[in-house]
């Protein structure tokens, strides 16, 4: 049984119902269809501008190759950078041997320490251009953050010290077992042991191109642009197997009168970018090459003098070709 007071209560409820609450003669019936307000008046409208049409997004596939396009179009460019920009260096010199009346020829050019030196000083600038292409690259001309874009973070899955410590220690365990690998199979002298050993001024310029834009400049391109362009196009297994490709490719050129040396650079190239597919990040690629890369440069550095120069080796098949394309220029 529900009280006096309950039963009120009940009933102001229900009576403040939409359906049940009784209407007034002034206020419309909730279920009255609504009348129509009079037309306004359009006379003096005047009309804006058209709205600008929105393009359709692109498709995610189309992207995925046009940035695999534009990731290749920059390794390309970053080549001929290597190729042609230590000319502006170079040229002048010739052109001052010419001048002073003793014209080189092609075996005086493949054994002139000026000449070498500033080839390989050459190279300094050449980085550079290709860090600032990159640079635009990335960061969309300023707009985009360079570091976080580029992924040179460490991975959140261990601690920056770990990281740092396991990027050392496989650096040099890969640096250990190269140095094996030569000393057991040899080989022929390559184009970058005649051109340190040809000056003071050549093997520190290596050195330092070695450890100070080597390191940086080549994993932005190989395992920053090109691995992230063909992760997201062709997917992880064929951005390893292409990316370790081309870097050891690029090298060959450098040591190709020497197949242990290859073999090393293969084996790092393929390390590097197996360890860029596992963490997802390019920070790890980039210390293990820069330790890799630093360790044999200061060796280089403070190298005795103690086996010297071996004047009976031929120049090697890429600094006799440059030496030959000066020749025949001037």
């Amino acid at each position: 049984m529900i009280g006096p007071r309950r039963h009120i209560k009940v009933l102001t409820i229900f009576s403040n119902s939409p359906k049940l609450r009784s209407v007034t003669p002034n206020e419309p019936s909730p279920f009255a269809t609504p009348v129509s307000e009079p037309a306004t008046d359009f006379s003096d409208y005047q009309a804006g501008p058209p709205l600008q049409q929105i393009p359709p997004p692109v498709p995610e596939s189309s992207r995925r190759w046009t940035d695999l396009l534009i990731a290749v179009g920059t390794w390309f460019v970053s080549v001929l950078f290597l190729l042609f920009v230590p000319l502006i260096l170079v040229v002048p010199y010739v052109i001052y041997l010419i001048f002073s009346g003793h014209p080189p020829t092609q075996t005086a050019l493949a054994t002139d320490k000026t000449l070498l030196f500033l080839s390989i000083l050459g190279v300094v600038p050449a980085h550079i251009l290709t860090f600032f292409m990159i640079w635009l690259l990335v960061t969309r001309g300023g707009k985009l953050p360079f570091f976080k874009t580029a992924g040179l973070e460490w991975p959140k899955s261990w601690s920056p010290t770990k990281w740092t410590i396991a990027c050392v220690l496989f650096a040099i365990l890969l640096l250990g077992f190269g140095l094996l690998v030569t000393k057991l199979y040899g080989g022929s002298k390559t184009q970058l042991d005649l051109l340190t050993e040809s000056s003071t001024g050549a093997r520190l310029a290596t050195a330092f191109l070695a450890f100070a834009t080597a390191p940086l400049v080549e994993e932005l391109i190989y395992r920053g642009l090109l691995y992230s362009a063909l992760e997201r196009t062709l997917g992880v297994v064929a951005a390893v197997v292409i990316v370790s490709a081309m870097f050891a490719g690029v090298h060959v050129f450098q040591y190709i009168n020497n197949i242990s040396v290859i073999a090393v650079i293969t084996l790092l190239s393929i390390s590097l970018t197996l360890v860029r597919a596992y963490s997802g990040k390019l920070l790890p690629s980039v210390v293990i090459h820069l330790v890799f890369n630093g360790v044999q440069s200061v060796m280089l550095a403070f190298q005795p003098y103690l086996e010297g120069t071996d004047k009976n080796v031929p120049p090697a098949p890429g600094l006799e070709a440059f030496t030959h394309f000066l020749h025949r220029l001037f």
